[in-house]
């Protein structure tokens, strides 16, 4: 669940429901995609104040609710996520690349929502979760035992 995040002059709340199509809206989140995206997502929040509250997949898009500070806007976080995400699935999976004719993994669209402090965040998981056909949780933070937090550093 959020918290409150807690700079040297500022404390703030910014969620955000993101969701990115792959490229052509090819079905290409495999098992093992959404293992890669998993997994660089939680790489991505020890280096940037990002944090992932929740991500989901379906086979042609995947949704993030991601926590961050103010000195992230939307679009940069965005731009982020896509490109280091991308790199990753095309190293680790490149018969992915192949699928996409070698071009890029997510579409250059993209959604994004903020959701509020005062509205409830398990309204806008059920959200997610009923938005796609065969929509896969891949992952929602509870803190596990050993994985650094932006929340280390207050």
């Amino acid at each position: 669940m959020s918290e409150n995040i807690h700079k040297s002059h500022n404390v703030s709340k910014l969620m955000y429901h993101i969701v990115l199509p792959t490229k052509y809206r090819r079905v290409v989140v495999s098992d093992e995609v959404e293992n890669v995206i998993k997994e660089t997502c939680i790489e991505i929040s020890k280096r940037y104040d990002m944090y992932f509250l929740e991500i989901g997949a379906d086979k042609d898009h995947v949704h993030f609710l991601i926590q961050s500070v103010p000195n992230y806007s939307p679009t940069q976080i965005i731009k982020i996520v896509k490109s280091i995400t991308a790199k990753e699935v095309f190293a680790r999976c490149p018969e992915v690349k192949k699928q996409l004719w070698g071009g890029n993994f997510w579409t250059a669209g993209y959604y994004v929502s903020t959701v509020s402090e005062h509205g409830n965040e398990e309204v806008i998981a059920n959200y997610v979760k009923n938005q796609g056909n065969e929509y896969k949780k891949l992952f929602r933070n509870k803190e596990p035992e050993g994985q650094i937090s932006i929340f280390d550093y207050m």
